[in-house]
């Protein structure tokens, strides 16, 4: 497997150099209070590639130190995305919850080097005790409490003895350090909601900063990456890796997140579209969460090799949504079969084809992997071709059929329009042609090249689909910055449209992806179909364009 070369795999190369480590072990730390997304690729990518590259190990370690927003359903969905994606971390799945005696044990620890102690402020008044960037913090006036007064009240947050919000346990470092994360952060906080594994057994519980840097130590992680955004948590990081018993010490590194154009990845965002039935799901195709992007289309490899293609760095950077869009493009042009349909039908009545009769073509299911074989296509006397292929007079800047003119018909015959018929108010009805019997898959002798081609599906040999065009969910290309994303919503993020697909495939036994050919590229939407209502996820277009 390629590694494409980033300023972590220098740090290891050099920590190995310097002989700073002789293993690597990461790990991937999600909350279980959400699906994955595409920014958890990244991440997953980085973190499982490393530990392959350098025959290493990766945990998968749940932070499920939330109670109130954590459930068995997202890390169900996780540990499926992750393997989906073509991963397996080392051992069984790992939960900050199986140390919560170990956690409470160096929060002890702290309390009896005097550098923890209980407070008792609202957490509103902790958050305006704690200053600002340019204005130092106020002890709070807990903050001088015996260390036996301490445990004293430690211990009775953990009986249960103070309701919710009326107390705390904090570090004590210093409310004047430069740095807000470094004032007096708060360790451990109560909650009485049930765990979705330990049930009831406590009512409090660590903050990420004091559990994650711990966990690290105990699992005996090596490199601890994260995101920018917890830059700053490092100085934490490192202060309680060192005023514990903890004896080997994990580095924490930090790249930069996933920032794509007209998307957002925020848990909290996109349950306010579940909120307000913008989208069905966390597995809408609009959303860039992975079962999202499984069900519009996208394939593991496309999103690893995304991933690949966007690197890691230490600079933010706003990445066009083009890019992964030409990851899965690449993809399924070499493995993706291709079929017709025809998504905008007008009738096109043969009047020189027999009545009645059926001629069946065969067509190969990709012009050059020819490992996908070949397959029939049924020719009739009425077939449908789409609507914007037809123009009832010429026009210089639409070479496409028009009365009196020829066109070739995909794997098949050259026909020509002769005449059209409408209904009352003016609509086209059908197109009457003739066609040529000698140019099945040929130009006639002597007679001038038909160039363009067309495609088409019979009219009385197909089958009846619903197809769904997808288009960005935001009409602002950085959604998480504005305030309110219900006035910034794609009101045509999602158009319907009813059209028929050639016969002969079982659709529920191979679901694709399949190239419509001209349409794009298109997957069965188990969710919606039914055996006699098929449904069909538009993945990508052929190039950049919109619905026609």
């Amino acid at each position: 497997m390629y590694y494409k070369s980033n300023f972590i795999y220098k740090i290891v190369d050099q920590d190995f150099k310097l002989k700073k480590c002789t293993k690597i072990h990461t790990r991937f730390p999600p909350e279980p209070n959400g699906y994955l997304h595409i920014g958890h690729a990244k991440s997953i990518c980085l973190n499982f590639n490393i530990a392959q590259k350098y025959n290493g190990k990766c945990n998968l370690r749940f932070d499920d130190t939330n109670p109130t927003k954590e459930h068995k359903e997202y890390v169900k969905s996780i540990k499926y995305d992750i393997q989906w994606l073509g991963f397996m971390w080392d051992n069984t799945a790992r939960y900050t919850s199986d140390y919560f005696e170990k956690l409470y044990a160096y929060a002890i620890e702290l309390i009896k080097k005097g550098l923890a102690y209980v407070d008792e402020l609202s957490m509103y008044d902790i958050k305006k005790y704690r200053g600002t960037l340019t204005k130092i913090g106020i002890d709070s006036p807990y903050r001088y409490r015996s260390i036996k007064e301490n445990l004293i009240y430690f211990t009775k947050m953990r009986d249960g003895g103070f309701l919710e919000g009326k107390a705390c346990l904090r570090a004590k470092i210093n409310m004047a350090d430069a740095s807000v994360i470094m004032r007096d952060p708060v360790l451990y906080r109560i909650k009485y909601t049930s765990h979705h594994r330990v049930g009831k057994n406590w009512c409090i519980y660590p903050t990420y900063d004091f559990s994650h840097c711990i966990s690290d130590a105990i699992e005996g992680i090596t490199h601890s990456l994260c995101t920018l955004e917890f830059q700053e948590n490092r100085r934490l990081y490192n202060w309680i890796l060192k005023n514990t018993s903890i004896t080997q010490y994990p580095v924490q590194y930090e790249f930069a997140r996933l920032n794509l154009t007209y998307v957002i990845t925020s848990k909290r965002q996109i349950n306010v579209l579940i909120k307000n039935k913008i989208v069905d799901g966390w597995d809408d195709p609009r959303l860039l969460t992975i079962s999202g992007l499984r069900r519009r289309g996208y394939t593991a490899a496309s999103i690893r090799e995304f991933c690949q293609r966007i690197g890691v760095s230490r600079q933010d950077s706003q990445i066009e949504l083009s890019v992964l869009e030409s990851c899965i493009r690449n993809d399924l042009n070499k493995t993706a079969p291709r079929l017709m349909a025809v998504i905008h039908p007008i009738k096109v009545i043969i009047s020189n084809f027999p009545e009645g009769y059926e001629e069946k073509i065969i067509v190969p299911n990709h012009p050059s992997n020819y490992n996908l074989g070949t397959r029939f296509v049924i020719f009739t006397k009425e077939i449908f071709i789409d609507r914007f292929d037809f123009y009832e007079k010429l026009d210089s800047n639409f070479p496409k059929l028009t009365i009196g003119t020829e066109i070739r018909l995909r794997y098949a015959y050259i026909i020509r329009a002769n005449h059209v018929i409408k209904d009352v108010n003016g609509n086209i009805l059908a197109i009457y042609c003739n066609y040529n019997p000698h140019t099945l898959n040929k130009n006639p002798i002597n007679d001038k090249k038909v160039y363009k081609v067309i495609h088409w599906v019979s009219a009385q040999k197909n089958i009846p689909a619903k197809f769904h065009f997808y288009d960005k969910l935001f009409t602002h290309p950085n959604p998480s910055t504005v305030r309110n994303l219900l006035n910034i919503v794609n009101p045509t993020s999602l158009i319907s449209l009813k059209g028929y697909i050639e016969s002969g495939i079982s659709f529920f036994k191979h679901p694709g992806p399949y190239q419509f050919e001209r349409e794009g590229y298109f997957i069965l939407d188990h969710q919606y179909s039914k055996p006699t209502d098929l449904v069909f996820n538009r993945i990508v277009t052929l190039k950049k364009s919109s619905v026609r």
